[in-house]
C-alpha cells in the first residue's frame, strides 16, 4: 500500500520507540463519560428528542477529531466542556436547518459533495492531512490513494500503530464528509434567505452617503450627573407601566435559578507546611551528597518535574528555577524555597552546563530480522559496510528505507517523559559527532545512526529539580470536612445558612440567573452534582455537602428563588427600569430648565450652569458618535449630523449621557467615487449577515430543551 509504504520509509522512529511526534502526547483518559442513564433524553429540537447515548456518540466522535488534529491523547476539563457545548450547538443548528430545508426541498446530493471535494478549495479541506507537501493545497489524489489503501488494509499483517493511525484518519475523513454536507446545506439555506433581501440603487446610494459624508459639530450638554437622584422620583405605578410597555425585552427562554452558596477551599495547615519543609531539607541534604541515579531520586521525592539525563534548554525548566539558575555554581544545591505562583516548595541541583548545538540533522537505517541474534548480525554487517565506505542511501533503499536526513531540535522532545530506548536514542543523536556512525541496539530493533549536521548553538543544562506542592494532609481535610458538616447539619434552611455563615467563619456567596447549561458553580470545577441539585430543589432548601474542585473544595448550596421560562418578574428588572426612568425624568427637568432660560444660541447653551462642551469630528450616519465630554455613545449625534445644515443649531436632544444641542460647522466627503455595483454588492453581503438572525428566530420557535446537566 503506497501510503503505508510512505509512512514506513518516513517514520522509523515510530516503529522503534514511541515516535518523536508522539512525545508531546498527554497521558490520561480523554474525558469522563456520562453516568449510566442510557435510556433518557438530554434534549429536544422541534419535538425530536436526542438520547443521552446518541449525544455521547457525537461528543466522542468530535473528541477523537480534535485529538487527531491537535495530536494529543487527552483534553483538559475546560476543553471537554467547550467541546460538549459546540457539539450541542452544532446539533441544534443542523436540526433547525434540516427541518426548514426539508420543507423547501433543499438537499445536498452525492454528486454535489463530490464536486466540492474535486474543486478542493473548501476551507475544511485545507486543514486535512491530504495536502500537497509542495503547495500546501488539498490534494484529492492523496485522499483517493488513502481510501484505496484503507479498503485493502489487512490489520493482521501490519504493525498495530499503523492500523490504529489508519483507522483514526478514516474516522476523521468520515467526519469531514458529514460536516461538508451539513455546511453546504446551511450555505444553501442561508443563501436562499439572503437572496430574499434584495439590494437596490436607492439603498446603495444612501449607504454610500452615510459612510462618506463626514460632519464636524459643536456640542453643548448638561450631563444627567448634574441632576441629583433625589431631585426626581419614580413611583411604583410608573415602574409597573414601564414594565408593561417593555415587557418583551425581559423575556427569557430558559429557566434560571438564584442561589446562595458557601465554597470552602481546603489549604495546608501550619503543621502540613512544617512537615513538608522538613522533608525538603532532607532531600537537599541527599542531593548535596553522592546521588548515582538522579532520575530515580527525583521520582522517589515526588517531584512534579521529572529528571531526564539530557542537556536541556531553560525552556524546559520551571520559571522559578530559571530565575535562580545563574546564581548557582555547577554542582551546588539551591533551596528549599517557597514559590508562591504555583504554591510549591522547591530545591534543585545544577549538575552541568554547556554550550551545544540545539538542532541536529541525522539519518538512520532500521534493522529488524527474525530474532535478536540475527538482527545483531545484520546490523553489524551493515555498520561494517558503512564504515568501509558503502553509500548510506543505497544501503537504506536496499532495506526498504530512504535514509533521508532529518532535523531534530530540543523543541521536539523537551517536556516529554523520556527513558529506556527513547533516552538511549536521543542521547546518541544529541551527543554524536558530525559524520560519526553508531550502531544502537534497542529493544525491538537495531538502528544504524549517523549525525549529518549541527547548528543553532545554545546554552543547555542538566538540573535535578524537586518541586513539591504545599498540600494539605488527610487530617487537615478531615478536620475541615467535619467542621463544615456540623455547620450544614445545624443550618438546614436557607434562612439559617444566610444568618449564621459569617459567624461560623464562612463566606456567603451569591449567584443570580444560574443556567443549567453552565458547567460549574462559582468557577469551581467538578460541581455538576451541586448544579443538578440546584435545578431539582425548591426555594428555601439547602443542600448537603458536595466535595468538588480538585479534591480540595467543599460546597453547600441554598436555593433562593426560581426564575421560570417566560417574562422575568418586575422585581428582577426594576433596578434597570428605575435607572431608565430616572434618566428620562432628569432629561425632562434639564429640558424644562433650558426652555426657562430662553437659550436660543450655542453660546447661551454653553453658558448655562453645569454645561459641558465638546467638538465632535468626522461624524457619519453609518456609526454612532462617541462624545468624550459625556463619556457615552450618542447615536442621535450621528442622526442629526446627516440631516442638519451647516451652522444650524438643533433643539435640545435627549441622549444617553445628557441633554445636548448640536451645531455643525464643517462638512466634507471621504472615500472616493460612488460605484453603484460595488455598493450593491456590499449591501448584499450585509443582508447575508442579517440572515443569521433567522437562525435565532428558528431557535425560539423550535422549543429547544437542553437537559444535558442531568447526565454530563
Amino acid at each position: 500500500m503506497a501510503t503505508l509504504q510512505k509512512i514506513r520509509s518516513k517514520g522509523p522512529l515510530v516503529v522503534i520507540v514511541v515516535g518523536l511526534a508522539l512525545f508531546a502526547f498527554i497521558a490520561g483518559d480523554a474525558w469522563q463519560v456520562m453516568r449510566p442513564h442510557q435510556s433518557q433524553d438530554i434534549g429536544e429540537v422541534n419535538g425530536e428528542s436526542l438520547s443521552a447515548q446518541d449525544y455521547q456518540a457525537l461528543v466522542e466522535e468530535y473528541t477523537e477529531v480534535v485529538k487527531f488534529t491537535q495530536n494529543v491523547n487527552s483534553l483538559t476539563n475546560e476543553q471537554v466542556n467547550m467541546l460538549q457545548d459546540q457539539v450541542w450547538q452544532t446539533y441544534v443548528e443542523n436540526k433547525l436547518i434540516e427541518t426548514e430545508a426539508e420543507k423547501l426541498g433543499l438537499v445536498v446530493s452525492d454528486a454535489e459533495l463530490q464536486a466540492i471535494i474535486n474543486q478542493g478549495t473548501h476551507p475544511m479541506l485545507q486543514n486535512t492531512p491530504f495536502r500537497n507537501p509542495q503547495t500546501g493545497a488539498f490534494d484529492q489524489d492523496m485522499l483517493k490513494k488513502f481510501l484505496v489503501d484503507y479498503s485493502k488494509m489487512n490489520t493482521a499483517q501490519m504493525p498495530s500503530e499503523y492500523a490504529e493511525y489508519y483507522q483514526k484518519m478514516y474516522n476523521y475523513w468520515s467526519f469531514i464528509e458529514k460536516t461538508l454536507v451539513q455546511t453546504r446545506l446551511r450555505e444553501k439555506y442561508m443563501s436562499l434567505i439572503g437572496a430574499a433581501l434584495i439590494s437596490n440603487p436607492v439603498e446603495a446610494q444612501n449607504a454610500f452617503d452615510a459612510r462618506v459624508k463626514q460632519t464636524d459639530l459643536l456640542l453643548a450638554a448638561i450631563p444627567y450627573t448634574a441632576v441629583s437622584d433625589s431631585a426626581v422620583t419614580v413611583s411604583d405605578a410608573e415602574l409597573k407601566a414601564a414594565y408593561d410597555e417593555k415587557k418583551e425585552q425581559y423575556r427569557q427562554f430558559a429557566e434560571t435559578r438564584n442561589i446562595r452558596f458557601i465554597d470552602v477551599q481546603v489549604t495546608a495547615s501550619d503543621e502540613d507546611k512544617a512537615a513538608l519543609q522538613k522533608e525538603m531539607e532532607e532531600y537537599v541534604a541527599q542531593m548535596a551528597g553522592d546521588v548515582t541515579d538522579y532520575a530515580t531520586f527525583v521520582r522517589s521525592a515526588g517531584s512534579d518535574v521529572p529528571y531526564v539525563d539530557l542537556f536541556y534548554t531553560t525552556r524546559s525548566l520551571p520559571g522559578d528555577v530559571v530565575a535562580r539558575l545563574d546564581s548557582v555554581a555547577t554542582g551546588d544545591v539551591f533551596g528549599p524555597y517557597y514559590n508562591a505562583s504555583d504554591n510549591t516548595l522547591n530545591a534543585f541541583k545544577k549538575l552541568a552546563a554547556t554550550s551545544m548545538p540545539d538542532s541536529v540533522q541525522f539519518r538512520q537505517i532500521q534493522v529488524v530480522a527474525e530474532d535478536a541474534a540475527k538482527t545483531k548480525t545484520l546490523a553489524d554487517s551493515i555498520y561494517t559496510a558503512l564504515k568501509g565506505g558503502a553509500d548510506f542511501a543505497e544501503l537504506a533503499q536496499k532495506y526498504g528505507q530512504t535514509g533521508e536526513p532529518t532535523w531534530i531540535s530540543s523543541a521536539n522532545y523537551e517536556g516529554a517523559q523520556i527513558d529506556g530506548d527513547n533516552l538511549k536514542y536521543l542521547t546518541a543523536i544529541t551527543t554524536g559527532e558530525k559524520n560519526e556512525l553508531k550502531n544502537l541496539a534497542l529493544t525491538q530493533a537495531n538502528i544504524i545512526l549517523q549525525v549529518v549536521d549541527k547548528k543553532a548553538t545554545k546554552e543547555k543544562y542538566k538540573v535535578a529539580v524537586v518541586k513539591r506542592p504545599v498540600e494539605f494532609s488527610k487530617e487537615t481535610y478531615n478536620k475541615a470536612y467535619n467542621n463544615f458538616s456540623q455547620f450544614i447539619a445545624t443550618n438546614n434552611t436557607l434562612e439559617k445558612m444566610v444568618a449564621n455563615a459569617e459567624d461560623a467563619g464562612y463566606r456567603l456567596l451569591e449567584r443570580t440567573d444560574l443556567n443549567s447549561a453552565e458547567h460549574n458553580i462559582g468557577g469551581v470545577s467538578d460541581t455538576k452534582d451541586a448544579l443538578r441539585w440546584a435545578f431539582s430543589a425548591k426555594p428555601g432548601e439547602v443542600s448537603g455537602l458536595f466535595e468538588c474542585g480538585d479534591n480540595d473544595h467543599m460546597m453547600m448550596v441554598g436555593l433562593e428563588s426560581i426564575v421560570p421560562e417566560g417574562y422575568r418578574p418586575l422585581a428582577l428588572v426594576q433596578n434597570q427600569l428605575r435607572f431608565e426612568l430616572l434618566r428620562d425624568k432628569k432629561a425632562e427637568k434639564i429640558m424644562a430648565d433650558m426652555q426657562a432660560a430662553g437659550a436660543t444660541s450655542f453660546e447661551q447653551y454653553k453658558g448655562m450652569a453645569d454645561a459641558v462642551t465638546d467638538s465632535v469630528k468626522h461624524v457619519t450616519f453609518s456609526a454612532s458618535a462617541y462624545v468624550p465630554a459625556l463619556r457615552s455613545s450618542e447615536p442621535l449625534v450621528s442622526a442629526y449630523a446627516s440631516v442638519a445644515g451647516q451652522n444650524q443649531l438643533s433643539q435640545p436632544i435627549k441622549g444617553n449621557g445628557g441633554v445636548f444641542v448640536l451645531q455643525p460647522y464643517a462638512e466634507e466627503k471621504q472615500g472616493g467615487e460612488y460605484d453603484e455595483k460595488s455598493e450593491m454588492n456590499a449591501q448584499a453581503s450585509t443582508h447575508a449577515r442579517m440572515a443569521m438572525q433567522f437562525i435565532n428566530d428558528l431557535y425560539l420557535k423550535a422549543g429547544v430543551k437542553d437537559m444535558r446537566y442531568l447526565f454530563f
